[in-house]
């Protein structure tokens, strides 16, 4: 069968792609570019925030209209079937715990879904990233958070399949390893295990790549910042935290049910920086939540003007059905939400543009990765700043640069 793929969310989403192409490829399916042409359209869903529910519900619609078998992939097909069947009666779910099952439901077979590691199962990877999941769902339930309903409680893959899967991503072209879970800091949790080991063992593949480690949780990353520091210690591994305090205020934290304080994040922020000074620092914050006070909002605008991120992702709030912040009462005014959100956004760009200033001048090995506007190219410097050159390049190709300027979002760079 001709089968259509339209992937949404993160990487993890992204690797499960990955997995479901692989198994269509092996079981003889053909993948193609345009719904048209396909017998079978596949969406694997987010459902993150309210308006990314939307956008997925919006284009089921759309594929309903074509008439073709539909399947519901991706963490909508595990905890909102109900919604989706109000618009397709005959959808076709696919879990994302259960991502492996592809064929068996494309056959329309009667099976008992069963848990399996994703790392033992064909993939394809046909992009200059390669998205790699270390493990899948989460023992912690941030009050607002909808995902770890979805994905489940967390399951470890084991180091040597996820080699493999990294040795056959290079072997198919692959330069970006993107290490993605729920919580990367997470792994090993309950072996004898953890990140830092599952790094080092990464990068004893003799090849020329870049992994970049995928967002973790202060407090699960506080349990083993000595040996995930250590492992930071390769030139393979991409100097990019991201590390999503998403509140400056401790009470809001305790709300939000994360489980460390402002102080720790601080002193995480501190400890990678000492060791690796020219480290980009990611951080997520979520602006209105219920009670938020407008003391509480500064204390967030103090942490940030302290802390001065390099890259900063602001989410306004959103109430999310089966999570315990959905009940909770105090919900802060939308026109305030929009206010804070527009402050947080103008200090965030400054932050950003101010740090990228300090890089004129400094020189890294940079991997080209895409094609940019007007002739460029875009790449990603040691510690994963995009770079574009206007030089002659090749995508996939490593190039030592010199950062000659920058702009509010990107370093401009130029083959030395």
């Amino acid at each position: 069968m001709k089968i259509y793929l339209e992937v949404y969310g993160c990487t993890a989403n992204k690797s499960d792609a990955n997995l479901v192409k692989g198994q269509l490829l092996k079981n003889k399916h053909e993948i193609v570019e345009k719904i048209n042409d396909a017998d079978v359209l596949i969406i694997l869903t987010c459902t993150v925030i309210d308006s990314t529910q939307h956008r997925m519900l919006f284009r089921i619609k759309e594929f309903k209209k074509t008439g073709k078998k539909i399947i519901v992939a991706g963490c909508m097909a595990s905890i909102q079937k109900e919604i989706v069947r109000e618009i397709l009666p005959n959808a076709i779910f696919l879990p994302p715990r259960y991502s492996h099952h592809i064929i068996d439901v494309l056959e329309e077979k009667r099976i008992v879904f069963e848990e399996k590691n994703k790392t033992v199962f064909p993939k394809s990877f046909d992009d200059v990233f390669a998205p790699i999941s270390i493990s899948e769902g989460c023992n912690f339930s941030c009050s607002y958070c909808i995902t770890s309903k979805a994905r489940g409680k967390l399951r470890i893959f084991p180091i040597n399949e996820i080699k493999q899967d990294v040795c056959l991503a290079l072997k198919q072209g692959c330069k970006e390893i993107q290490l993605t879970a729920q919580d990367t800091a997470s792994y090993g949790f309950g072996t004898k295990t953890d990140l830092g080991e599952l790094l080092a063992e990464v990068c004893t593949i003799n090849e020329e790549y870049k992994i970049r480690v995928g967002m973790m949780n202060p407090f699960t990353l506080l349990k083993n910042i000595d040996s995930v520091i250590k492992g930071y210690n390769n030139p393979h591994i991409y100097k990019f935290l991201h590390l999503p305090v998403q509140s400056g205020d401790n009470e809001i934290l305790k709300m939000m049910n994360r489980k460390y304080t402002t102080d720790d994040f601080f002193n995480i922020v501190k400890q990678f920086r000492e060791h690796y000074p020219n480290i980009t620092i990611s951080t997520d914050i979520i602006v209105g939540f219920p009670t938020e006070t407008e003391e509480q909002f500064n204390n967030t605008i103090n942490l940030l003007e302290q802390v001065k991120p390099d890259v900063t992702n602001i989410t306004r709030f959103s109430a999310r059905p089966f999570t315990k912040a959905k009940k909770l009462k105090g919900r802060v005014k939308t026109e305030i939400v929009k206010n804070r959100s527009r402050k947080l956004t103008q200090l965030c760009s400054k932050l950003t543009e101010d740090n990228n200033q300090k890089h004129v001048g400094k020189k890294y090995n940079v991997l080209i990765t895409e094609n940019g506007k007007n002739n460029t190219f875009i790449g990603r410097s040691e510690n994963y700043r995009p770079v574009v050159f206007k030089d002659k390049v090749e995508i996939r190709c490593f190039y030592h640069a010199e950062i000659t300027d920058y702009a509010p979002t990107y370093l401009i760079g130029s083959i030395i």
